[in-house]
């Protein structure tokens, strides 16, 4: 990164952790709730330690790296909770986007030097799907589901902030809870005011895909790419399919 790069990258992991710490302090009960829902759950349980994570990863980044990508992701699991951890996309799916570059090295991407991952929320829970389940436990006060929709609205300014610092691609995963009426309907309508209502170039450098958990990533690139089309003309083509599927409401 050079110098200018670099102030604003600093910048924003600092909001990035005041965000985090912010959201935490405000909901005393959530780690009593989120060990409730994991209770209730039919697979084994786990001692919730991280109520709100934020990605320590982000920490070890100098001005030395390179990053290349930035990747959001929905929310933070089981693995990415830890206190061991305490990062993000740590768990299978981590494991499989690794994989898919190191498969690829033409792309000339390294996930584990080349990448910073976001997530559309930092608020824990075992599946994103369970954020939900979250909300509907709490339904007495609704503290949680407006917290949810704050912090996705904080994470939408996050990933612009963090654009404008790096200048680079940015991939979107799991984008069917970004409908409306889905989890994360609210990070999208926000990403629609930065990217669309603003009109900023950067609109052409965010691109959508499928989750690379349970390989749908992958199996998803394999159905969609053209013959004799290169992996990154293919990913540029999806991902801007699946952006404008659901930024645009364009739909195929």
């Amino acid at each position: 990164m050079n110098r200018s790069e670099w102030n604003n990258f600093t910048k924003a992991r600092k909001r990035f952790r005041r965000i985090v710490e912010e959201l935490d302090n405000s909901l005393p009960k959530l780690k009593n709730i989120q060990q409730k829902l994991v209770n209730n759950r039919d697979e084994a349980s786990y001692t919730v330690e991280t109520p709100v994570v934020y990605n320590s990863a982000l920490d070890d980044i100098t001005i030395k790296d390179e990053i290349k990508l930035i990747l959001v992701a929905d929310n933070p699991g089981r693995r990415e909770q830890a206190e061991e951890n305490r990062r993000y996309l740590v768990g299978p799916s981590g494991k499989i986007a690794n994989k898919f570059f190191i498969n690829n090295p033409a792309l000339g991407i390294d996930f584990q030097k080349n990448v910073i991952i976001l997530n559309k929320t930092p608020i824990h829970t075992p599946r994103t799907v369970e954020l939900r389940e979250l909300c509907r436990i709490d339904k007495n006060n609704n503290l949680i589901s407006a917290a949810l929709e704050e912090s996705q609205i904080k994470m939408a300014e996050l990933l612009f902030e963090f654009h404008n610092a790096l200048d680079c691609p940015v991939w979107i995963t799991g984008y069917s809870e970004m409908r409306r009426g889905g989890i994360f309907e609210t990070y999208t309508k926000k990403l629609k005011d930065f990217y669309i209502t603003s009109k900023t170039k950067m609109y052409k450098h965010l691109f959508f895909y499928r989750h690379f958990s349970m390989n749908q990533f992958t199996i998803d690139l394999k159905q969609q790419a053209l013959s004799g089309e290169s992996v990154a003309k293919s990913l540029e083509r999806i991902g801007a399919a699946y952006r404008e599927r659901i930024l645009m409401g364009k739909e195929q």
